[in-house]
């Protein structure tokens, strides 16, 4: 019976100790309050540098269209793996399926290039 719950049980312990881990590193690894400077204790996000308001640059709504566009593409590209795996076992109703899904998706990509969402400004 041990042996059907085993990997459950790594499972629990990688869970445990690689959170826990990150956690010791980020204490051992962090500088130490004499050399926090000013420059250091500004807030850092993704790699956006903090300058004076009027200089940077703003991305535009297109940016983020295309963005959440590409997103939404490659989360149901994501889906198709699951039925190539078990196309086999679907026979003629899962290759219809298979056809159906792609045929909503190229409508969807078609719908998408003829409004000129993918087009860069």
């Amino acid at each position: 019976m041990l042996q059907d719950w085993l990997p459950f049980v790594i499972y629990a312990a990688f869970a445990a100790v690689i959170p826990a881990t990150m956690i010791l590193f980020s204490f051992v690894f962090a500088t130490r309050p004499s050399s926090r400077t000013s420059q250091r204790m500004l807030p850092f996000e993704s790699g956006v540098s903090k300058e004076a308001p009027g200089q940077q640059r703003r991305f535009t709504v297109s940016f983020y269209l295309t963005a959440m566009l590409f997103i939404l593409f490659d989360i149901e590209i994501v889906f198709l793996y699951p039925l190539a795996v078990q196309l086999n076992a679907l026979g003629w109703f899962g290759f219809v399926e298979l056809l159906v899904f792609v045929a909503i998706l190229a409508v969807a990509y078609v719908y998408v290039w003829r409004k000129g969402a993918l087009e860069w400004h």
